[in-house]
């Protein structure tokens, strides 16, 4: 079982991204379990959405203490959230950066960064990283396909013209972008 832990705050999309990617994770004829963790229920408060995945049902229903492999979508998140903290060995991070963005350089883990944000508003019109740090995932994971994922934004997006198209190239551009 792989399991991810994705550091954003509430209204970020953080569980629209989890959604999506065990979406996705189905298409590749695989369980996945995504849910969500809240602090305080308030726009912007720090939170947690997370996913499990395997080629079995998954029973276990807690949170993820020691992920496989992490998101952050919001990069102020690093310094108060120890989001690289109890990870299993070989983690790997997929991280939005913003120009002043410091990564600790002390860890046992691979980092993919990329201007996730800037890359959305750029298509998006819209600072919401979540579909670009998704075509990154897949790209630094192996984990999923990006045609897996590109389905599953078509599914989250449909009937939404001109919000789908963007999502999709968001995704592809998160996906050229590591």
């Amino acid at each position: 079982m792989k399991e991810i832990k994705i550091f954003a705050r509430a209204g970020q999309g953080a569980i629209t991204m989890a959604a999506i990617l065990g979406e996705s994770l189905f298409y590749e004829n695989k369980y996945a379990y995504a849910f969500p963790h809240f602090g305080a229920a308030r726009m912007g408060a720090p939170m947690n959405a997370f996913l499990r995945f395997d080629d079995k049902p998954i029973r276990l229903r807690s949170k993820v203490y020691t992920p496989d492999y992490v998101i952050i979508v919001d990069p102020t998140l690093l310094d108060g959230e120890n989001c690289f903290s109890d990870l299993k060995k070989g983690a790997k991070a997929v991280v939005a950066v913003r120009e002043s963005t410091k990564i600790p350089t002390s860890t046992d883990m691979e980092i993919y960064t990329l201007p996730a944000e800037k890359i959305a508003q750029e298509i998006i019109g819209r600072p919401f990283a979540n579909t670009v740090l998704l075509g990154a995932f897949s790209k630094i994971s192996g984990e999923v396909k990006l045609e897996a994922i590109l389905k599953a934004v078509e599914k989250q997006f449909k009937g939404k013209p001109g919000i789908l198209e963007k999502n999709l190239a968001a995704v592809k551009k998160g996906y050229e972008s590591v």
